[in-house]
């Protein structure tokens, strides 16, 4: 691992330079694991800072630190990637790559972190520590954290710290809750078998359309019939295939979906109850079911006493701080608090839309707030570690 030189004479970047470089990166989305301009650009961004980046092999993403090298490390990510969205909010910074959008604020999220890089290397010398800022793709695969831990960019770091756009929440509000803040997700693939006829005469096969159908149904009793109104869980089939043609019944069809939850216990007896469903449903019908799962990451917990600081941050900047704010979506953030503590906040956008959606924007007031913050909290965690 090796650190580049810097430029002696670095410039200074104003909130109003922070917002386009935010609507640069707009501009130009690139999909999880294809971010090579993205990161080349934002790599040039930081050295002309006087950033110092550090090479840790990586692909796409990138790895930076600000401070003396000595005392303790927190780290400061921000997500890179982009959606398979094409774009339709009209912006003059619109997308200019067909069928590809910044439909989740990740745009947002790395102009932020520039933001607090330069807040941060204005304050350098103060820094009782060193921040490493990781620039992480592959988000929305739920890949990007994974392949950062295993490049060593947690090693030595004692905390980490996380944002997201949230566009329900109005600019000037933080919402930040103690332990889980966001969900588990798990997806699944039912294959119903059954077997084909013509569609004239059903009678004499087993149809796996109206099996998968009444699955779906059947899918939708779990968290209103299995598990405790006090917990939360969502249960989702996304997708349905099966047959080729219109006067054939087929002899397969497929379900996908997804299950959100917050609790070990309830994910295990989700994935029991789905397995029981899906096999009981096709066996009233002479079909089978297998049940196939993919494993995402696990829920987004917040470490006590970070929240604390958080709060204290946001209060000292005089941001509104909203507690118990929850999402069923769900975070690789997750996979590096496995290892270290960290804190995950939610950052108030004023949007008209939800995230993934092809109208997606947010009020970009809220840049220089949720950069000051993330310096503030990332200063006093090293303050606090070191206490």
């Amino acid at each position: 691992m090796t650190s580049r030189p810097v430029d002696t004479q670095p410039d200074i970047l104003a909130a109003a330079d922070w917002i386009e470089i935010r609507r640069h990166l707009h501009r130009y989305p690139e999909l999880s694991g294809e971010e090579y301009e993205t990161t080349a650009y934002l790599k040039a961004v930081l050295e002309k800072i006087g950033v110092r980046i550090i090479d840790y092999g990586l692909k796409t993403g990138l790895v930076a630190e600000i401070g003396g090298g000595s005392g303790p490390i927190v780290a400061l990510r921000a997500d890179i990637d982009a959606l398979p969205i094409q774009e339709e909010t009209g912006l003059p910074y619109a997308s200019q790559h067909p069928g590809r959008m910044h439909a989740c604020g990740h745009d947002f999220h790395s102009a932020v972190l520039i933001g607090a890089a330069q807040t941060l290397k204005l304050r350098e010398r103060e820094l009782p520590g060193t921040i490493r800022l990781l620039f992480q793709p592959a988000e929305e695969r739920a890949k990007g954290a994974k392949q950062l831990i295993a490049a060593g960019v947690l090693n030595g770091v004692e905390a980490i710290i996380g944002q997201h756009n949230k566009p329900d929440l109005p600019v000037g509000t933080i919402g930040v809750t103690s332990g889980p803040i966001m969900a588990a997700s798990d997806g699944f693939t039912i294959t119903v078998e059954g077997r084909a006829t013509h569609a004239a005469v059903p009678e004499n096969g087993i149809d796996p359309i109206v099996t998968a159908a009444q699955i779906v149904a059947a899918l939708q009793t779990i968290p209103a019939r299995s598990i405790s109104a006090q917990e939360r869980v969502v249960v989702s089939v996304t997708q349905i295939h099966a047959g080729n043609t219109w006067n054939v019944i087929p002899d397969r069809a497929v379900l996908n979906g997804t299950i959100r939850t917050f609790d070990e216990n309830v994910h295990s007896r989700v994935h029991q109850r789905i397995a029981e469903i899906a096999a009981g449903v096709a066996a009233a019908h002479g079909a089978t079911a297998t049940v196939r799962w993919s494993g995402g990451p696990p829920p987004v917990v917040n470490d006590a006493r970070l929240t604390r600081l958080a709060e204290q941050s946001a209060e000292a900047l005089g941001l509104t701080v909203i507690g118990g704010i929850t999402s069923p979506a769900s975070e690789d953030f997750s996979f590096y608090q496995q290892q270290v503590p960290g804190v995950f906040l939610f950052v108030g956008t004023s949007g008209s839309q939800e995230w993934h959606h092809p109208s997606f924007d947010l009020d970009e007031a809220a840049l220089p707030d949720t950069a000051a913050l993330l310096a503030d909290l990332a200063q006093r965690t090293l303050q606090g570690i070191q206490s």
